[in-house]
Formats: C-alpha cells, sequence, structure tokens
C-alpha cells in the first residue's frame, strides 16, 4: 500500500512540476505580447511625432531583454 502511495505521489509532483511550466511559459510569452505591443505603440508615436527616440530604443532593448532571458518564441505567435 505504502508503494502506491509513493508512487501516487510522484506522479502528482510531476504534474505540478509540468503544470508550473506551462504556467511559466505562458506568462512569458503574455509578458512577451505586452512588450511588443509597447514597442509598437513607441514606434507609432515615435514616427507620428509625438514620442522619442529613446522611448523607442527602450521599448526594444526591453523586448531583447526578455528574448535573452525566456526566448523568442513570444514572436512567433
Amino acid at each position: 500500500m505504502s508503494s502506491f502511495l509513493d508512487r501516487a505521489k510522484e506522479q502528482a509532483q510531476r504534474g505540478l512540476t509540468q503544470g508550473k511550466q506551462k504556467l511559466d511559459e505562458v506568462q512569458a510569452q503574455r509578458t512577451g505580447g505586452d512588450l511588443l505591443k509597447k514597442l509598437g505603440a513607441a514606434y507609432y508615436a515615435e514616427r507620428k511625432g509625438t514620442g522619442t527616440t529613446e522611448a523607442t530604443q527602450a521599448a526594444l532593448g526591453a523586448v531583447e531583454s526578455h528574448a535573452a532571458e525566456h526566448g523568442d518564441a513570444f514572436l512567433r505567435s
């Protein structure tokens, strides 16, 4: 009986770990999408004359930093 409970506990732990990994991936995707929106808005404002090059560069830097830390999969979705 103990063996059964140990296996069930292991399986539950694996499920929790996989769920956390998936949640982290989804959150990274969402954050990446938000950063891309901010970059687009900064670029649009710059082209329209109401934004600055510095704001666009800062937004681009944030996107590049996020891609370096979490990968660039968010760029493909």
